[in-house]
C-alpha cells in the first residue's frame, strides 16, 4: 500500500481497507495459482497438436493476456492507493460517496470513485477523471453546475445528496 495521501498525490486512488484487502487477494493468486492454472492448460492445448486450428490453446492464451493485464492493473493500483476510512457525512462530493443527482433532468444515484470500491455493489460508478466526475469533484449538496459531454453539449447537474458509502 502506498503512503500516499489526497493531499500529497492527486492521482492516489481511495480504496476501502476492505477493497484493498480484496485486491491484494485477487493480485496474489492470478500472480501465482492462477497464472499456474493458465500456464498449465496453454500446455495441455500445446500437446493436442496443430495450433493453428486448436481452440483450446488459442482461449487460454486470450486468458493469459486478460490475466496478465489484471495484473499490471492490480499492481498499479495497489501501488497508487491509500486505504482510508470512508468521507466524512458533511455532503461533499469526494471518492468513497454515494451521490445522487439530477443529471439532465434524470435522478441517478452512483457511487463517486474507483470501480474496484464498489466490489458486488449493485450501484453505477462515476470517476474522479470522467466528465461527470471532474465537474462534480468538491461540489456540495444543493450546487448547480455542469459539464461537457464528449459530443460538446452542455449538461446540467444538480447535487441532490452525497453520503459515504458503507458497501
Amino acid at each position: 500500500m502506498s503512503t500516499n495521501t489526497p493531499e500529497t498525490d492527486e492521482n492516489a486512488q481511495w480504496l476501502t481497507q476492505e477493497a484493498y484487502d480484496r485486491l491484494q487477494a485477487e493480485l496474489e493468486h492470478l500472480s501465482g495459482p492462477g497464472r499456474q492454472e493458465i500456464v498449465d492448460r496453454i500446455e495441455a492445448a500445446r500437446e493436442e497438436g496443430d495450433l493453428k486450428e486448436n481452440g483450446g490453446y488459442h482461449a487460454a492464451k486470450e486468458e493469459q493476456g486478460k490475466a496478465e493485464a489484471r495484473i499490471r492493473y492490480l499492481s498499479w493500483l495497489l501501488e497508487n492507493s491509500y486505504v482510508g476510512d470512508a468521507p466524512v457525512g458533511d455532503g461533499t462530493v469526494v471518492p468513497g460517496m454515494v451521490v445522487t443527482a439530477t443529471i439532465a433532468g434524470n435522478e441517478m444515484t452512483f457511487l463517486f470513485g474507483n470501480r474496484e470500491i464498489a466490489g458486488n455493489a449493485d450501484l453505477d460508478v462515476y470517476s474522479k477523471d470522467s466528465p461527470l466526475g471532474e465537474a462534480i469533484d468538491g461540489a456540495k449538496e444543493g450546487d448547480t453546475l455542469s459539464y461537457a459531454a464528449p459530443n460538446g453539449k452542455e449538461i446540467p447537474v444538480e447535487i441532490v445528496s452525497a453520503k459515504p458509502f458503507t458497501g
